[in-house]
């Protein structure tokens, strides 16, 4: 599975305005419903904002990666967020966020949560590949982002 089979129009948004994370999250789970996939949004929430308080998922250089696994959802979903204006997420670097990358995985498809997980990670500490991110104007933009960057990184079967 690919990042760029999670991503959509509509689970992808450039201009988020928000005070808070958990504002943040509140409206990219919100954007996880538009989806065809089936998911319980309380339940969603729930698992995010538990991982949350386990430990902060704001890796630093203005970058989160809130993931939560979960049997309220139908399949594996994501929503990418690029904040209008930065949001503190206690990130490891004490460096408010901009960019916010949101997995929701099932508990019976670790393997493939936790592969996502990594590939994202992985592309996302580039910062020519954030650089990229930032400058994108439409959803569509940053969806071919993400395809160019998986292509170039990993083999796309």
């Amino acid at each position: 599975m690919h990042i760029t089979s999670l991503l959509n129009e509509r689970s992808v948004t450039i201009d988020l305005e928000a005070g808070t994370k958990e504002e943040v999250l509140e409206k990219m789970i919100v954007m996880l419903g538009k989806s065809p996939k089936n998911l319980d949004a309380a339940q969603v929430r729930r698992a995010v904002l538990d991982r949350e308080a386990m430990a902060t998922t704001g890796i630093g250089e203005g970058v989160a990666i809130p993931h939560a696994k979960t049997g309220a959802v139908s399949d594996i979903m994501a929503a990418l967020a690029i904040l209008r204006d930065p949001v503190d997420f206690r990130a490891l670097d004490d460096q408010p966020v901009r960019i916010v990358f949101l997995l929701v995985g099932l508990d019976s498809r670790v393997g493939t949560y936790l592969k996502l997980l990594s590939r994202i990670r992985r592309l996302i500490t580039s910062a020519s590949f954030r650089k990229r991110l930032l400058q994108a104007t439409t959803p569509v933009e940053v969806i071919q982002t993400f395809r160019e960057e998986e292509e170039r990184y990993f083999e796309m079967a």
